[in-house]
């Protein structure tokens, strides 16, 4: 379980490519890449930036033998596997709770856990992020090769970005990083980008009175054609629109 203290960036779960701010509430399942990324410049540390809570959930499933109320957690923690963002009250609550189990010890620490999982397991306020047939192999190498292209990427959405630059980053040569890419993310570097510049046009469209051509070029578009095109295809609408929804 992860909880955004005062941070905000972009968000990797699965094939699953989005935008986080504080107060989000996450909670991501075995084996199912993830990443948070804050662009930062050099040395720059955000103290208290998130709170992160890892248990084996096999084992709370295994409890049930001699606690038949544990079986509730099955259908939360298979969900988890595609990853889940929480909303509305279920979400101001587990933020509460995830706080208090870090000041907590012992039994109490247990039983507030506990009522944290059965506040998720109970609540039908949350999305699922990553598509339900994704299933990566990810070694430690090629995690660490993500998390370097990742954070390029975020640093750097008003740049132009070629695949030949991240292939670079990677070690790799173009061909290669793209299947690899591919293989490891779900998406083509085409389609990674093209999302990950419309979730941070959407923060600036929905936050900011900034023009839809500043917004363009912000994210890294040359002209505006381009950029709309890009936006309809990902969000099914154009930016103004999405602009006037995101404030009705």
């Amino acid at each position: 379980m992860h909880l955004i203290r005062n941070a905000e960036g972009s968000c990797y779960v699965g094939d699953h490519i989005g935008r986080f701010s504080p107060g989000d509430l996450f909670f991501i399942g075995a084996e199912l890449p993830h990443n948070w990324v804050t662009p930062l410049s050099n040395g720059q540390v955000i103290k208290g930036r998130d709170v992160v809570l890892q248990f084996d959930g096999d084992r709370l499933k295994s409890a049930s033998s001699v606690m038949p109320e544990m079986s509730q957690l099955g259908r939360l923690l298979t969900e988890a596997r595609r990853g889940m963002i929480f909303q509305g009250a279920a979400r101001q609550a587990g933020a509460v709770m995830m706080e208090a189990i870090g000041t907590s010890c012992g039994l109490q620490k247990l039983a507030k856990l506990l009522d944290l999982l059965h506040l998720l397991s109970h609540t039908k306020e949350y999305i699922l992020l990553s598509s339900a047939g994704f299933a990566p192999k990810l070694d430690g190498k090629s995690s660490s090769t993500l998390d370097e292209v990742f954070r390029y990427l975020s640093s750097s959405l008003g740049q132009d970005l070629r695949l030949s630059i991240l292939a670079d980053i990677a070690g790799m040569t173009e061909s290669s990083f793209s299947r690899f890419f591919k293989d490891k993310t779900g998406n083509t570097f085409t389609r990674h980008l093209a999302v990950l510049r419309t979730a941070k046009a959407c923060e600036l469209l929905a936050q900011t009175n900034l023009p839809v051509t500043e917004i363009c070029s912000e994210v890294g578009y040359k002209n505006l054609s381009n950029f709309n095109r890009a936006f309809r295809e990902v969000r099914g609408m154009t930016p103004s629109s999405y602009r006037k929804l995101s404030r009705s």
